[in-house]
């Protein structure tokens, strides 16, 4: 399992930084961001965002924050997964 680097916060301080990858053999994007402050998570965890569905997070999953800065990282890594699975369509085909 490589992951392919693709950016990381310019702007984050202490040397910890949000952090986008794409794994090459899945095509699946990797990323690291902070964790939610307590308001956030407890907001997060008593909204049903989708009806019918559970509130909160499954033990087997995880919510980070992501800065706005990483916007054009997210972007380029969702690129290289679509290239990577063979799914890159050309703008006028979206």
């Amino acid at each position: 399992m490589a992951l392919q680097f693709v950016g990381k916060d310019p702007d984050s301080p202490n040397g910890g930084s949000p952090t986008v990858w794409v794994e090459d053999e899945s095509a699946e994007i990797v990323v690291q961001g902070w964790l939610p402050d307590p308001e956030m998570k407890a907001k997060i965890d008593t909204t049903e965002w989708v009806p019918g569905h559970p509130v909160g997070v499954p033990d087997h999953e995880g919510v980070v924050r992501i800065p706005v800065g990483m916007i054009p990282y997210l972007r380029e890594a969702c690129d290289a997964a679509e290239r990577r699975a063979g799914l890159h369509r050309s703008a006028q085909e979206r």
